[in-house]
């Protein structure tokens, strides 16, 4: 057993076992139980003051629904078709890399969790897991991409996706540069030596695990692999380059959407990368309304950041979104307890977003479009309300 995966299961107080979840509240606190401080402020942590990484938060605390009465939700479903294939609901798991930090079977258990849940596993490119691993045990996985200054392992990764049955690409373009990230920096953050990043050459991640005070270690390692001359021009190329679905991450400003969907990309991300990038950028929540309003229908809207229930899955849905991903909750209950913990996680959102369609008058997921949103300091009246198609 490694080092890493001795700290993972030290001797430390842990809470009821996963199935006697009831939030996933339940799953964070049992992740902090158990990982070392360090991971726990990777996970976690924000860049800056980590403003937006609370105002992802609150956006939704601040969001409430209007909801329906007198509609037959006695067989209310969740299911949903997500970039044209079919979910058990309107969510996918978000990209996030370097997953055995968090537990020995990292990406694989997370994957495998997507599957048994019936929906997309959005694989990262720094996953611990090789693609082909993780392809193996989930049929819904998409592959997350940075630009990489290597543009012959970025057109390698893109062959392997498509020759390992990957049903999309997922372009992030929000990261030019990563953010300084100053939990990870006063930690002198580094990766421990097994955890490597798989789809890579072994020697692509050495500086990751070289420590130096200050500074996080996985920081440097991004600004030499990652290039900050994307552009649209690369986004056209890429879409010339493949005839997978797909999907830019990291979408706030309703033009940039537009032009994405001119350029035929089939989804867009509202997402502010998990308050983990622009420190101050908007919640994605409250961008999310006008990208939908901007595309008009013509191109997908995800929205991540913040999802934490099945009544922010709702809201999304509320606003316009066609589905939603989340990442740190996944993340927690991997951590607690590995693909168990996932599972629980997912079926936990399920059963919440079931409940909430039910209390708000939908029978089904297309019926959300139909609810009316209100700002908690902004009174209904007869002027904020929109009239769904559904009443």
């Amino acid at each position: 057993m490694s080092t890493l995966d001795t700290a993972l299961r030290a001797e430390q107080p842990r809470l009821p076992s996963s199935t006697h979840w009831l939030t996933s509240a339940d799953a964070r606190r049992a992740a902090a139980s158990v990982l070392p401080q360090g991971v726990w402020d990777f996970l976690e942590g924000g860049s800056g003051s980590e403003a937006t990484l609370a105002a992802n938060r609150a956006a939704f605390d601040d969001l409430f629904l209007v909801p329906r009465v007198l509609a037959d939700v006695s067989g209310t479903r969740t299911a949903a078709t997500v970039l044209g294939a079919p979910a058990a609901m309107p969510v996918g798991i978000a990209p996030m890399a370097y997953q055995r930090l968090f537990h020995p079977d990292g990406e694989s258990a997370a994957a495998q969790a997507a599957e048994t849940a019936g929906v997309p596993y959005v694989a990262g490119m720094l996953s611990t897991y090789a693609l082909e691993e993780i392809t193996a045990v989930c049929s819904r996985t998409w592959l997350q991409l940075y630009w990489l200054r290597d543009r012959v392992l970025l057109t390698d990764l893109i062959d392997r996706a498509e020759a390992a049955g990957c049903t999309a690409l997922v372009l992030t373009v929000d990261v030019p540069r990563m953010a300084r990230r100053l939990r990870d920096m006063r930690n002198a953050f580094t990766l421990p030596p097994d955890i490597v990043a798989a789809n890579f050459p072994a020697t692509a991640t050495r500086s990751a695990r070289r420590g130096e005070a200050n500074t996080s270690a996985v920081m440097v390692h991004t600004s030499e692999a990652f290039d900050p001359t994307l552009t649209w021009n690369d986004v056209a190329w890429l879409r010339g380059q493949t005839e997978l679905p797909l999907v830019l991450k990291g979408v706030l400003h309703p033009e940039d959407a537009a032009r994405a969907a001119g350029l035929g990309v089939d989804a867009v991300v509202v997402s502010n990368h998990g308050g983990r990038q622009l420190d101050g950028a908007v919640p994605a929540l409250n961008a999310l309304a006008a990208v939908c309003a901007a595309v008009e229908g013509s191109t997908e809207v995800f929205l991540d950041g913040g999802v934490r229930g099945g009544t922010d899955v709702l809201k999304a849905l509320a606003l316009g979104a066609t589905a939603v991903l989340t990442g740190r909750p996944v993340l927690w209950g991997l951590s607690a307890d590995g693909q168990r913990g996932v599972e629980r996680v997912l079926s936990l959102l399920r059963a919440e977003l079931e409940d909430a369609l039910a209390l708000s008058g939908c029978a089904d997921v297309s019926w959300a479009k139909g609810l009316t949103v209100v700002s908690g300091n902004v009174p209904l009246s007869s002027a904020s309300v929109r009239r769904g198609p559904r009443w």
